[in-house]
């Protein structure tokens, strides 16, 4: 079972990424993906029925069935980033491009793949994309939050070296070779798990006290994300491509905070469609009236 040794100036990291219950050990890192999902999956169901406990209410499955297809979008998506923007990892196997099992998954995709199906279903349902957008922002900011902690157990995506209390112990076999000396690091997972739980307060809040226009919340939540992304970028060491001096998940935090303020700014601008006007049906045509006596009917 994973151990962690006294805290002393430092961070420390466990020993191993696996969990021993008895007879079963599971993968810190599934574990905390699954906590995420489950998390995120009842904020939904509580912001978009207004039931704490969501699953009595009918409009309840429609978030069950977002949750479920979302994931699996959102893994195909994953993977599928990751493949595109670091082929050279993949080996020459045939069944490499699909083995997520062997790690290798891009938030970026996956919040895309996840998004994407999920409209889809939403679409299906015949409820409101947009509506349900906003409803679910606060809930991928946790997901997320939670979800970092999975990269602690695996000691990986750390940021350069630090000699600041917080730094967090490294194992010399999951440092990188430039810093096989160094024996503390930026926790980069903790910024950004931290940054995503203080998001879910502050679109919370907002949704709370100001009229935002669907899906202005889900604009706020990507340009949230992404603002504290590029900094992370810029103190994470591990591989990634480079274009003009910054790492590719760089420029995409920065193309994707412009596009989400874009998005906000429209949102908010675009004018609401009204009810639409139902025809007055034509009246019946009219055929030979009754004879009804005149007087009280006892």
């Amino acid at each position: 079972m994973a151990t962690l040794p006294t805290l002393v100036g430092s961070i420390p990291s466990p020993s191993s990424g696996e969990i021993d219950l008895g007879p079963v050990q599971v993968h810190a890192y599934g574990l905390m993906l699954l906590l995420g999902i489950v998390a995120a999956a009842w904020l939904t169901g509580r912001r978009w029925t207004g039931r704490w406990a969501f699953w009595s209410d009918p409009r309840g499955d429609l978030v069950f069935r977002v949750a479920m297809w979302g994931v699996l979008g959102g893994i195909v998506g994953a993977r599928l980033y990751h493949v595109v923007t670091s082929w050279s990892t993949v080996d020459g196997e045939w069944w490499e491009p699909f083995a997520v099992w062997e790690g290798g998954l891009g938030i970026w995709g996956g919040i895309a793949g996840g998004v994407l199906v999920g409209a889809w279903v939403v679409h299906r349902a015949g409820e409101s994309v947009l509506a349900f957008m906003d409803a679910v922002a606060p809930g991928l900011l946790l997901a997320q939050a939670i979800g970092r902690w999975g990269n602690y157990f695996n000691q990986e995506l750390f940021g350069e070296p630090t000699d600041r209390p917080w730094g967090l112990e490294i194992d010399f076999a999951n440092r990188p070779e430039q810093f096989a000396d160094e024996t503390t690091f930026h926790p980069t997972f903790l910024y950004e798990s931290l940054w995503s739980l203080l998001g879910v307060f502050v679109l919370l809040l907002v949704d709370r006290w100001v009229r935002i226009r669907p899906p202005g919340l889900f604009c706020l939540y990507v340009a949230w994300y992404t603002f504290a992304r590029f900094f992370m970028e810029l103190l994470r060491v591990d591989e990634a491509h480079e274009w003009f001096g910054l790492r590719l998940n760089a420029w995409v935090s920065i193309a994707v905070f412009v596009l989400a303020l874009v998005g906000f700014v429209w949102s908010q601008r675009r004018k609401e469609r009204g009810p639409r006007r139902e025809s007055t049906p034509p009246p019946p045509p009219e055929g030979p009236k009754m004879a009804v006596p005149k007087g009280r009917i006892r």
